[in-house]
């Protein structure tokens, strides 16, 4: 297929979530770069009116550079769907469990996919003393947020119940982990298919939202630096635990290996970041593919998938 049958792009971004900042951030990176290779693109700041916005641009096909809820949960790829434009990513029902970090957690457990131990907690219906087996450090995270919005690490008892709070601030269920010490690793997935582990080095190794989108202190060493068979583990895992949820194409599994190289899966990322610090395009960038070509390869693939 030639770029000048792509026809016109319309790249989705922004959104309603807490995501929104980042997403605006991709959408207009993705848009750059699609402009720059000629293609017909428009950036469309969408919120919930997807369907009026896509109607108006009369676009052929949507790029999602969307992030969060009801841009990467299903919600806007059910719409797309539902109207018969092509569109970037997983579909609706994949989008949806990767999103939600119990479903995934029970998805890791049918297909013996090792991840760190864990409780769910309701919000008003649960008793601290349930997760003090997981021991501390423990992480508490809200079930639906991407981009470590409002996870906490509790170092002790009396941070527990704070940082709980802080995770019902984004919903009614609330995940407590186990904290799994070691070497933070990334897997991008492309055509389905592993690309080079990318380790993350963060100043207080906590991989929360700052150190993402604001500490230039944190450094991404591509490809990790591994054994050979490590690093074979690592892309074996990650390839399984996208193909184990249903993900189509692309997507990022990140992990965790601790000091034994035991490897844990922390989530997967249906729609990874597009910015010029984001992890999918270093990892397609080590094997020679440039930004602008994965922009293309996405859109290709989402026109023949």
């Amino acid at each position: 297929m030639s770029r000048a049958g792509i026809g016109r792009v319309g790249v989705l971004a922004g959104g309603p979530s807490n995501e929104r900042e980042i997403s605006l951030r991709s959408g207009r990176t993705v848009h750059a770069s699609l402009l720059r290779n000629g293609l017909d693109a428009v950036l469309l700041d969408v919120r919930d009116n997807v369907k009026s916005v896509v109607e108006e641009n009369r676009i052929d096909i949507a790029f999602i550079a969307l992030h969060g809820r009801f841009g990467e949960d299903g919600t806007v790829q059910k719409i797309l769907e539902d109207m018969k434009i092509p569109y970037t990513g997983s579909r609706p029902e994949a989008s949806k469990t990767a999103l939600d970090k119990v479903l995934t957690k029970a998805v890791f457990e049918r297909s013996g996919i090792p991840s760190p131990r864990y409780m769910i907690f309701e919000k008003d219906d649960f008793k601290l003393e349930d997760c003090y087996h997981l021991g501390y450090p423990m992480v508490v995270k809200p079930h639906l947020e991407g981009s470590s919005i409002g996870l906490s690490v509790v170092n002790d008892k009396d941070e527990l119940a704070a940082a709980i709070d802080k995770a019902f601030e984004y919903g009614e269920l609330a995940l407590i982990e186990e904290y799994v010490a070691g070497r933070e690793l990334t897997v991008g997935i492309l055509d389905d298919e592993p690309l080079p582990v990318i380790e993350i080095v963060t100043k207080d190794n906590i991989y929360d939202y700052k150190a993402k989108y604001a500490d230039p202190e944190t450094k991404y060493l591509v490809p990790a630096p591994l054994d050979e068979e490590t690093a074979k583990r690592a892309q074996a895992l990650g390839k399984s635990s996208h193909l184990a949820l249903g993900c189509r194409c692309f997507s990022r599994i990140d992990m965790i290996m601790d000091h034994s190289s035991r490897l844990f899966v922390l989530e997967a990322n249906t729609i990874p970041g597009m910015t010029e610090r984001s992890l999918l395009p270093k990892a397609a960038q080590a094997i020679g593919l440039s930004f602008d070509d994965l922009c293309i390869r996405l859109i290709k693939n989402a026109l023949t998938a």
